[in-house]
């Protein structure tokens, strides 16, 4: 007697619950990634096998490119804005409300205080030509205006978050040595002794067996 044969059919899944997973997903990035600011200086830093990773926020970041040029950030816009009010008081210059909330969306800035108000002006599009004429924040002893900044912003780091801010130098891997070490001093002479060096990391040297 012949065998009777079970009718097979074709398995189907159902796609619908995958592509709305994917959309949220899709959605979710978009709404939550938070892209990193373009720089107002770009340096090619120094490679290390260092694994230290420096915080997310609370951070201020002197960058020192190869032509001797020191640029100043903070990644907080409301420190920014309160930097910029004891900065320009101690200095005597006045910025607009405009003025300020242009400076508390900017990454970094190369500038004496007394050309910053042009800089913030013009428009976004317009900075990026003028940023490699930048002369850098001055630091002579005599017009020491780079300590200024990163002391206002430790000081409104902790009246706003209470918490101290770090503080990281970045350099570019051939930037001028005593420019390097004079950002250093000028750190220690405010006692201000713990600072991280930004590096880039590289793969650490496998020992010969």
């Amino acid at each position: 007697m012949p065998k009777v044969k079970p009718h097979r059919t074709s398995p189907s899944l159902d796609m619908t619950p995958m592509v709305d997973l994917a959309f949220l997903l899709v959605t979710f990035f978009m709404l939550t990634t938070k892209f990193a600011p373009e720089e107002t200086v770009v340096v090619d830093t120094p490679s290390s096998i260092s694994e230290i990773k420096l915080p997310e926020s609370n951070v201020i970041t002197l960058t020192i490119d190869n032509k001797k040029r020191v640029f100043f950030g903070v990644d907080d816009a409301k420190t920014k804005t309160q930097i910029l009010q004891k900065v320009a008081a101690k200095y005597g210059v006045n910025f607009t409300a405009a003025q300020a909330k242009e400076f508390s969306n900017l990454p970094n800035f190369g500038l004496p205080i007394n050309q910053l108000g042009s800089y913030l002006n013009v428009e976004k599009e317009e900075r990026k030509s003028l940023n490699s004429q930048q002369p850098g924040i001055p630091i002579d002893s005599l017009n020491n205006q780079l300590i200024d900044w990163v002391m206002e912003a430790r000081r409104a780091n902790l009246a706003l978050f209470k918490k101290q801010t770090f503080i990281a130098i970045k350099g570019d891997g051939n930037a001028d040595v005593p420019t390097v070490q004079q950002v250093i001093k000028l750190l220690q002479e405010r006692d201000i002794n713990r600072f991280n060096l930004i590096t880039d990391l590289e793969n650490a040297p496998v020992a010969a067996k």
